[in-house]
């Protein structure tokens, strides 16, 4: 059952690794991230997230561009990315539609597209780019049971 809604989101620090191509990358990515941060004695402070900077609808896979955020300790100094592609920026406080998603994440989509629509019906527009928060470790958790909770930053139209 879909179910939608408008948050406020918390101001955060994250550890953020930019990417290109392929989805298949995000495994290895988030254990290059999180290595990381274990080599800097950085701690890891809450859900890790997605950013997906492209309409997977009209850019090839291979051509898309993400992110992946891993929320650190506050007040941690941001820096732009070093020869890793990876680096600390703060997130400020937004505001967000929001829709959990139950499974497989290859199969999100129709959650994507009834948030998108839920957005337009109740006087929404989309204001920055799409974010995954993930509740779930898939090595951890069958895929079924996997938790995705889908973000779009929106502003009154």
């Amino acid at each position: 059952m879909f179910e939608a809604s408008i948050k406020r989101t918390y101001p955060m620090t994250v550890a953020f690794i930019s990417m290109r191509g392929p989805y298949a990358q995000i495994p290895a990515a988030f254990g290059r991230l999180y290595a990381w941060i274990a080599e800097r004695a950085m701690m890891p402070m809450g859900m890790p997230a997605g950013v997906y900077l492209c309409d997977p609808a009209t850019t090839p896979e291979a051509e898309a561009t993400w992110e992946l955020w891993a929320p650190i300790a506050d007040g941690t100094p941001p820096f732009d990315t070093d020869d890793s592609s990876i680096g600390v920026k703060a997130i400020p406080a937004g505001t967000v539609a929001s829709a959990m998603h139950k499974g497989p994440y290859d199969e999100i989509a129709p959650t994507y597209e009834a948030l998108a629509a839920w957005i337009i019906e109740n006087g929404y527009i989309v204001a920055g780019a799409p974010r995954e928060i993930y509740y779930s470790d898939p090595d951890e958790v069958a895929i079924e049971d996997t938790l995705t909770e889908v973000q779009f930053p929106v502003q009154s139209a």
